[in-house]
């Protein structure tokens, strides 16, 4: 009887084995059937951080368009705008509220990995840790400007360094932050106006003359969104933020060029890092991985599809896009900043 059994069960073994052989060698399939399976039938929420109308808003529309198409399963996207707290409000809800299953995408402010290496409180009061969402993809990596209204006494940037000049922001993101660190390590006079929920905000209160400047917006942003303004000088773009010079802005300086010494250029070259991250679309923590996969090639699929580059170039939007695992890769690195130079970075710049 014993003997029975033993041989029983090298046979039972041989079985399983050779049952696991054939699922590995099947899996790659039935995984691909099974993200299919998922979508079908099913929509994908894409939070926008800010209200309609400016560069993170239309850039997200824009890709929510047609990359449903792309995906196993063609899910529609639906997007929706979250503005509040510099964007912190739709991260939030990406982070801790969404389901963790694929079917909620996010895009929110650039910066917000630098304000975790300097310690930003309300990031950690959130349980927020912007290294552990999900990267999917940036559609254009583009340089950030610094703009003026036309009747601003502050044509340059070293105007801005005698005259007074309240500018336009919204709260804990790179429109307060870069005319802080300017402020601090260049000697300008910006005066800070926070409370705006959105850029195209912004954009109506230097017409109205409440502010004189925008601390921030991309240059593909103001290019798609205001040409007119380019074309009549309705705006001077008085610096650009970025590792390198946009090749249509050449006059205009580059943030980290400006700065004194060593010690600065080291901060400013990290407040600058981030235009990589351009608008970023991610996921929640947690998304099963062949999820994940789907998500990134359907957005890099996105980004060659001919419909696509169509719409971008009809509404006049920069695509220089950015994968997700690279993006992953330059968000882990920035939370990884050494503690003195993020320190000093928070000193100058601080966080709301």
């Amino acid at each position: 009887m014993t003997g029975k059994v033993r041989i029983l069960g090298s046979w039972a073994w041989a079985f399983v084995a050779a049952v696991v052989i054939a699922v590995g060698f099947a899996q790659p399939a039935s995984a691909q059937k099974s993200v299919e399976d998922f979508y079908k039938g099913k929509h994908i929420d894409l939070v926008i951080g800010y209200s309609p109308g400016g560069g993170y808003d239309l850039y997200a529309r824009l890709v929510a368009q047609f990359m449903g198409k792309h995906i196993p399963g063609n899910p529609n996207i639906i997007p929706r705008n979250m503005p509040g707290a510099g964007s912190r409000t739709a991260v939030t809800w990406i982070a801790n509220i969404a389901p963790k299953d694929g079917t909620a995408l996010a895009t929110a402010d650039q910066s917000l990995s630098i304000a975790q290496a300097m310690g930003d409180k309300a990031l950690t009061d959130m349980k927020i840790d912007t290294s552990k969402l999900i990267y999917i993809g940036n559609p254009s990596a583009d340089n950030n400007t610094t703009s003026m209204w036309h009747t601003s006494k502050v044509k340059t940037i070293e105007d801005a360094m005698k005259f007074e000049a309240p500018m336009g922001a919204t709260g804990g993101s790179t429109s307060s932050q870069y005319p802080r660190a300017m402020n601090a390590l260049i000697g300008t006079k910006f005066k800070i106006i926070l409370g705006y929920p959105g850029g195209n905000d912004i954009n109506l209160a230097m017409e109205r003359g409440e502010v004189e400047g925008r601390g921030s917006n991309a240059w593909a942003s103001w290019k798609s969104t205001r040409q007119d303004w380019i074309k009549e000088k309705k705006i001077s773009i008085i610096v650009q933020i970025g590792l390198t010079k946009a090749p249509d802005l050449p006059n205009v300086p580059l943030l980290i060029d400006l700065a004194k010494n060593a010690d600065d250029k080291a901060v400013l070259k990290l407040l600058s890092a981030p235009t990589t991250i351009g608008r970023p679309l991610f996921t929640s923590p947690g998304v099963p991985e062949e999820r994940v996969k789907a998500l990134r090639a359907a957005f890099d699929a996105t980004m060659k599809d001919p419909e696509f580059l169509a719409a971008a170039e009809k509404q006049k939007m920069d695509v220089n896009p950015v994968s997700g695992a690279e993006l992953q890769k330059i968000v882990t690195d920035i939370v990884a900043t050494p503690r003195a130079i993020a320190d000093r970075l928070q000193s100058i710049i601080g966080t709301e």
